[in-house]
């Protein structure tokens, strides 16, 4: 029972950490990385459809995208999609081929984009943590139950702590490198 608690929370734990990664990529740095328009959904027939599913996003050079639509007549609709996204970025078409300059990260909007970062990673610590405690009430319920002792909660209690405390660092080392990313000029 104690074990799979304990592998419950890391699982859950993991997922918060791949949410945060996923999170960081939507907040651009001065790089062009195709990433950065995976939430970018395109009205494709009438639904809306991530962008990687109706082109091909790749990098033209460090400073631009390079996108070519599939079908010639969602040139368009892959523009207008980028634009209402709120992104900030400005696609131009040159016939088939959408190019997507990366404009240069002012000072502000540097400072800005990482007090988006320091949110994003306080919100996974609180899920780390949010885990830690759901593992902990299990471990209760179950003294409470008989099946297992003090002794044992305990022990348990502090193994799961052991694993909070490396996804916590997990967390805290993806906005030190995320931080470092967007200060690069």
């Amino acid at each position: 029972m104690i074990n799979e608690i304990k592998k419950d929370a890391e699982e859950r734990m993991k997922k918060a950490i791949s949410a945060l990664g996923t999170n960081f990529n939507k907040i651009r740095t001065g790089r062009a990385h195709p990433s950065i328009l995976d939430s970018v959904m395109v009205s494709y027939y009438g639904s809306a459809t991530p962008l990687a599913q109706v082109a091909n996003v790749s990098v033209l050079d460090a400073r631009t995208l390079s996108i070519s639509a599939w079908e010639k007549n969602m040139v368009p609709e892959i523009e207008k999609a980028i634009m209402k996204s709120d992104l900030g970025l400005n696609p131009s078409s040159m016939g088939e081929l959408i190019r997507v300059p990366m404009p240069a990260l002012t000072e502000e909007t540097r400072k800005n984009y990482i007090k988006q970062a320091k949110t994003e990673a306080e919100n996974a610590r609180i899920s780390v943590r949010n885990v830690r405690r759901d593992a902990n009430a299990a471990l209760k319920d179950l003294v409470k139950d008989k099946e297992i002792s003090e002794d044992d909660e305990r022990r348990a209690q502090d193994e799961v702590q052991k694993i909070t405390n490396k996804y916590i660092a997990e967390v805290d080392a993806g906005f030190a490198a995320k931080e470092k990313d967007l200060m690069e000029i």
